[in-house]
């Protein structure tokens, strides 16, 4: 019996992790050198962190629009998610001003395409070709 990966589920999750890593993450700050570690300044983590979100964001919803619904309006929310979060590693100091609407956008992304998929469950315009993906 095969099951399916709720591939929406993974992103508002993964979306979810990010925020709380964000957010807790900072408390630990004091203690973490104690221990070696360095991983809330380490930019290459940071970097791994929003390519990971991004891969699976982009998989998701692709596949919600290219099976489902056929609306772009997740990819444009997720797609300026994702550039908020780029901007928050070159704008240092406005760190948390640009990390709110990122997290925001991306997870507004996810639930948008998951409705749309629910509510649009393969809906098929005359130009779909779902064989080849």
């Amino acid at each position: 019996m095969r099951s399916k990966i709720n591939w929406d589920a993974l992103g508002i999750s993964a979306s979810v992790i990010c925020a709380v890593h964000c957010a807790v993450l900072p408390l630990f700050m004091a203690s973490l050198p104690l221990f070696g570690y360095n991983i809330i300044e380490n930019r290459a983590f940071e970097a791994g962190m929003i390519l990971l979100a991004f891969l699976i964001g982009v998989y998701s919803l692709l596949h919600g629009f290219r099976l489902h619904h056929h609306k772009v309006l997740p990819l444009a929310l997720f797609t300026l998610g994702m550039a908020f979060l780029v901007l928050k590693q070159i704008f240092l100091v406005y760190h948390n001003l640009l990390l709110i609407p990122a997290v925001v956008l991306i997870i507004a992304a996810h639930v948008v395409n998951y409705r749309f998929c629910r509510r649009h469950n393969h809906a098929h315009a005359e130009d779909c070709d779902h064989d080849h993906y």
